[in-house]
């Protein structure tokens, strides 16, 4: 049976209908940025940047951009009533303190244990960068992470173990992916959902390891 590919705004929406209302929640550059967009009207979700935004709201209209109010990957956002912009020092502190309840990265690799790895893959040419990852990582309550679940090459990066250089250890509990969503257990993988038409034998065989489903 064949299955379609979760587009990249619908890994958003998942994960901005799963943020409670009143949390307060980091956006990492690339991807996590969209789940801005698909925050639920009627829930009150506090965005924070690391360069020094609290209060963000969706990607304003082209016309409406001001390049002065810009997010960590330097993409133009929007202010909610009430937002406020400082220092990154205090954004960082934010971060570090525990005064986040989610944070949402992308990744290279996230292992059954939790792990991550997002700063570099070692290749020839690439621009390791690190950025506040690992503050956020082990900072945040809880630590997500959205991103493909294969490589261009075909390779899971849902894994036993990470090849690449590590920024957090034990530290990831839940990963939204093109094909499937998985929560990080003391057990391993567990599969939340998957797509429509991909079976669990399927998706075994895509990520190279055994998986648990949510009872």
């Amino acid at each position: 049976m064949s299955y379609v590919k979760r587009t990249k705004d619908q890994i958003a929406a998942l994960i901005a209908k799963d943020i409670p209302d009143g949390a307060v929640v980091n956006l990492g550059i690339g991807m996590p940025t969209l789940v801005a967009n698909h925050i639920p009207a009627d829930r009150e979700v506090l965005l924070h940047s690391e360069n020094g935004i609290l209060g963000m709201g969706p990607a304003p209209a082209k016309e409406f951009e001001d390049f002065d109010l810009i997010n960590a990957g330097k993409q133009p956002v929007t202010l909610l009533k009430g937002g406020s912009y400082f220092h990154h020092n205090d954004a960082f502190a934010m971060m570090r303190g525990g005064h986040l309840d989610i944070c949402v990265l992308g990744a290279f690799q996230v292992s059954e244990s939790g792990d991550l790895a997002n700063w570099s893959t070692g290749e020839e040419g690439a621009i390791p960068a690190v950025g506040g990852a690992m503050d956020l990582a082990v900072g945040a309550k809880q630590a997500w992470v959205m991103m493909d679940l294969l490589t261009k090459q075909g390779e899971s990066k849902v894994v036993k173990q990470c090849s690449y250089p590590l920024t957090g250890i034990g530290c990831i509990k839940r990963v939204y992916t093109d094909l499937a969503t998985f929560d990080v257990t003391p057990q391993g993988f567990v599969v939340v959902d998957a797509v429509e038409g991909l079976s669990h034998q399927a998706l075994e065989t895509l990520v190279g390891m055994g998986l648990s489903t949510k009872s």
